[in-house]
């Protein structure tokens, strides 16, 4: 009899911590335990699970929403203090579980035919990301903060990590991947992270204006959105742009974490010398461990589909939840707060390369990942409704995008023909502006790509 009280009591719980709302053709899911930033535990990721599959089917459901109630975390992560005490128990398959019931929501996120909209207002880390950053359109507002942290609790950039960031930017995502750098508000748009910028005090407008859509397609979406985003004129521009955005790639794209270290101290004195030594700092406080499991992940999540980059993920999870530094970081930062935490091994340089790749990567674990469909890609399909990649505009720059012809461009015409092609979005002058400057030079009046 208890154990059905338990189940009852349960299911409650997470209908709390789960709500769902409707809104003529959208239907909400709306998450509800502000008091712990809306960290994401196994009784909501089985509440959203059944919503979504069960509006994916329906006629009268014809857009999903993700957000949080105004002025919390949008997710600041997943319940990983639970996890690791669950492996130190001994209950292996019981920590698995969360794990491999997560990654099946935030694949069926991915990969929904019916148009989803996540509105990352607020704190976004973690399983907050797994959530949102899979999804075709995902709105960042003023409160936007995003990170990745992972490696700081001694663990991995997952939630489909290894997909979305190798396909940011230059090296954009193995930066963020391996320090867990923050980015705030319009950084998000900027950096690939969020489709759009809407700010908040605009945002029941836009949710009003979605549900008056008949039978809305996924244009007509980008579209509504698009009319409520702010004007990034007035904004910030990119936090990492220009000569930090160069010496990230110039740093970042090596294949060894103190290949990388070597690099960032180099450029000292430089004119990302700041940017540098800040990296650094972040570096040096991350498990030696989780720093190369992490390097290798993105690079090979890289070439990879999103599924397989999730079956990847929940083999490697399953040896961090065996090895030391999972729990040892976890407690140190989130249970006893400042605590130092006590790597093993502690350095870099302790950590053999080979070791990393035989135990973590070429062992076989003892669960593999069943995902709900068969539903696969190697890149993101919707990618339009975000601003154009550096190699788009690229493509622009050398006369391969269609419709550009075969001759050169001035700098002028490259932005006119990227401004038209994506009808004349908030951010598109900002981020193709940026981009020339730091990857064309100008051969009289027309643009050569700088390799």
């Amino acid at each position: 009899m208890s154990t059905t009280h338990e189940t009852i009591s349960n299911i409650e719980q997470a209908q709390a911590e789960v709500l769902q709302r409707q809104n003529l053709g959208v239907r909400e899911i709306v998450l509800n335990r502000p008091k712990k930033l809306n960290a994401l535990n196994i009784d909501m990721v089985r509440a959203m699970m059944p919503l979504l599959q069960s509006w994916e089917k329906s006629d009268l459901a014809k857009a999903v929403i993700i957000k949080s109630e105004p002025n919390t975390a949008f997710c600041a992560g997943g319940d990983v203090k639970t996890v690791v005490d669950l492996a130190a128990e001994g209950k292996f398959d019981e920590a698995c579980q969360f794990f491999e019931e997560e990654y099946q929501l935030d694949h069926l996120i991915a990969t929904l035919d019916k148009p989803f909209i996540s509105i990352m207002d607020g704190i976004t880390m973690g399983g907050g990301v797994g959530l949102s950053v899979h999804a075709p359109f995902r709105i960042a507002t003023e409160n936007t903060l995003f990170a990745m942290p992972e490696t700081k609790i001694g663990f991995l950039p997952e939630v489909g990590g290894s997909f979305f960031l190798p396909r940011l930017d230059g090296q954009l995502g193995v930066y963020l991947g391996l320090t867990g750098a923050r980015l705030k508000g319009v950084d998000a748009i900027y950096a690939g992270i969020a489709t759009h910028y809407v700010p908040s005090s605009r945002l029941e407008a836009l949710e009003a204006r979605l549900s008056e859509l008949d039978n809305p397609t996924h244009d007509m979406i980008n579209n509504a959105i698009e009319e409520f985003s702010g004007e990034l004129d007035e904004e910030a521009t990119f936090s990492l742009g220009g000569d930090i955005r160069a010496a990230i790639d110039r740093c970042f794209k090596y294949d060894h974490v103190s290949e990388i270290v070597a690099a960032l101290k180099k450029e000292q004195g430089g004119a990302a010398d700041a940017w540098a030594q800040a990296a650094l700092k972040m570096l040096q406080g991350m498990s030696p461990t989780s720093l190369k499991v992490t390097l290798q992940q993105l690079r090979s999540g890289a070439t990879l589909s999103v599924a397989q980059c999730f079956k990847m993920e929940y083999h490697l999870v399953q040896k961090f939840l065996k090895d030391h530094d999972f729990k040892e970081g976890v407690y140190s930062v989130l249970v006893n707060r400042g605590k130092k935490a006590e790597w093993q091994p502690a350095t870099l340089d302790a950590v053999d390369d080979k070791k990393i790749a035989a135990d973590y990567f070429n062992a076989p674990s003892p669960l593999t990942l069943n995902l709900l469909n068969k539903k696969d890609f190697k890149q993101y399909p919707h990618r339009k409704y975000m601003l154009p990649s550096e190699e788009e505009i690229k493509r622009v720059v050398t006369g391969e995008a269609p419709d550009v012809g075969n001759y050169a461009l001035t700098k002028q015409e490259v932005l006119d023909h990227i401004l038209r092609d994506r009808k004349g979005k908030q951010g598109v002058k900002q981020k193709v502006t940026e981009v020339l400057d730091r990857k064309t030079k100008e051969d009289g009046q027309t643009l050569k790509w700088v390799y």
